[in-house]
């Protein structure tokens, strides 16, 4: 990935972490393949040590909250996964 598709620049200022804040788009509107993108950007920012701690903290809420829409999507797809190989006859049968 050669772009950050999102940077911090005004926080949320409530004391409830949302699925969205002034410059992100809301979280439930976006696909596991997006969600995971900007994860990544986040991870990238946070390791970059250059932004300061409010944003860091702003990153990290975004990133926890963009951790668990993915794994909510993988569930999602394991479950699917499953139903789907147990509604299958064994070979043999």
């Amino acid at each position: 990935m050669s772009e950050r598709p999102y940077s911090v620049r005004v926080a949320a200022k409530d004391s409830e972490t949302t699925s969205q804040t002034a410059d992100f788009p809301d979280i439930r509107n976006l696909s596991y393949e997006q969600a995971r993108d900007e994860l990544i950007s986040i991870v990238a920012q946070l390791e970059g040590g250059q932004i300061g701690l409010e944003d860091s903290m702003t990153l990290w809420q975004r990133g926890e909250a963009l951790a668990t829409h993915c794994n909510t999507w993988l569930d999602g797809a394991e479950a699917k996964l499953t139903a789907g190989a147990e509604a299958q006859p064994a070979k043999g049968d």
